[in-house]
């Protein structure tokens, strides 16, 4: 789906660019050597892993499969998606978007190892996609992609569910 008709849109109709708290979820896809999915936002030029926010009538898991794939043309299975944790931090999740949309983000982050398809990132949302070392990102990243990694990096080696 894309924004125009989403749920957030719709909801901006009517508040403007105020703030909005917005649920929605995040994947890092992993490749057979660890390496993540990033990918390069078409409108602020930025590197992030897939992400988007929920849908009416939609969960956490079901809006990371849905988001993976439109913005990477890549499938994965509910099964295949691990939560490691959750991204609500205000001051690290408060996003103002170029046109002046303000969202405070409370995002449930998923790790996938399996997945389908050929990645074909969406031209409209994603410059490119490109999977690379966790700890040498493209960049410049968007700012909570470093945070997630670092919430990430923590729950693999304590198997800790991580809420920041």
């Amino acid at each position: 789906m894309s924004y125009v008709g989403s749920y957030v849109w719709s909801l901006r109709q009517t508040v403007g660019s105020q703030l909005l708290l917005v649920p929605g979820a995040q994947v890092l896809l992993l490749d057979e050597d660890g390496r993540g999915l990033f990918q390069q936002r078409a409108d602020s030029g930025v590197w992030e892993l897939p992400a988007g926010a929920c849908e009416e009538g939609t969960d956490f898991a079901g809006t990371a499969m849905r988001e993976l794939r439109e913005e990477t043309g890549l499938l994965v299975q509910r099964e295949d998606l691990t939560a490691f944790g959750t991204l609500s931090d205000p001051a690290v999740h408060t996003l103002t978007y170029p046109n002046g949309d303000v969202t405070h983000c409370f995002a449930l982050c998923f790790v996938a190892r399996r997945w389908s398809g050929e990645l074909a990132p969406d031209p409209e949302e994603v410059r490119r996609a490109e999977f690379h070392a966790l700890c040498d990102p493209p960049g410049p990243l968007h700012g909570p992609t470093p945070v997630v990694l670092g919430m990430f990096q923590e729950y693999d080696s304590t198997g800790r569910f991580q809420a920041r």
